[in-house]
């Protein structure tokens, strides 16, 4: 995040609260004061505002009395965002395979092998899958469909733990990894459709068994 501090302007302060938000940094339920967070980051409080105004407008933020604090996701938004975001992951492998070009393909790959190396990693191993569905999107090449998804990673950053982080998940995600980019290599596009689908829908049981047993060991 340091190097986009220095220019200040709104969309610098948009960017680094949602990065903090997506390192877990900001918590859901953790309170945004527009005076500590200029200072925090170095920039005026004007961006600051501006940068709160526009997250709140995409309900990543949400108020609590006069304060705003960090949005969370519950049941059934979990799962509104989880059928969108299955619909338009599916949508960009399908895409991929019709578009991408063979570097792109070469660099899927790459980074499934990489993330081998830190499947022990929970933390690390979030960020690269972050790094791997991007990668997709640009791969698809419409530039229309990586917009929305955008927004779709924008709300995944408010759940407050990873997926990955469930014992023999990691290893599970990485073989899922591995299928959708033989299928987008294959330029088979329905394979590359379902196996992302597929991926996304365990991804998804896999969090709400999470959820589950929070709520257990909360009770």
């Amino acid at each position: 995040m340091q190097g986009r501090e220095g220019r200040g302007g709104p969309l610098d302060a948009y960017g680094l609260i949602l990065d903090a938000i997506d390192a877990g940094i900001f918590r859901p339920g953790d309170r945004l004061v527009e005076s500590e967070l200029a200072e925090r980051f170095g920039v005026s409080r004007t961006p600051i505002r501006e940068a709160l105004q526009r997250l709140e407008t995409q309900r990543l933020l949400t108020r609590d009395g006069r304060s705003l604090i960090v949005a969370s996701l519950d049941h059934t938004a979990l799962a509104e965002l989880y059928v969108v975001r299955g619909e338009l992951e599916g949508l960009a492998a399908r895409l991929a395979a019709r578009h991408a070009t063979p570097e792109e393909v070469r660099v899927l790959g790459e980074m499934v092998e990489a993330d081998r190396e830190i499947a022990g990693d929970p933390r690390a191993l979030a960020r690269a899958n972050r790094r791997f569905h991007h990668q997709i999107h640009l791969a698809s090449h419409n530039r229309f469909l990586v917009q929305q998804l955008d927004l779709v990673h924008r709300s995944m950053a408010l759940l407050a733990s990873t997926s990955l982080a469930v014992t023999g998940r990691s290893g599970r995600a990485l073989e899922e990894h591995a299928a959708i980019v033989a299928a987008i290599a294959a330029g088979d596009g329905d394979a590359a459709d379902q196996a992302l689908r597929e991926h996304i829908s365990r991804a998804y049981s896999t969090r709400l068994r999470l959820d589950a047993e929070r709520r257990g060991s909360a009770e």
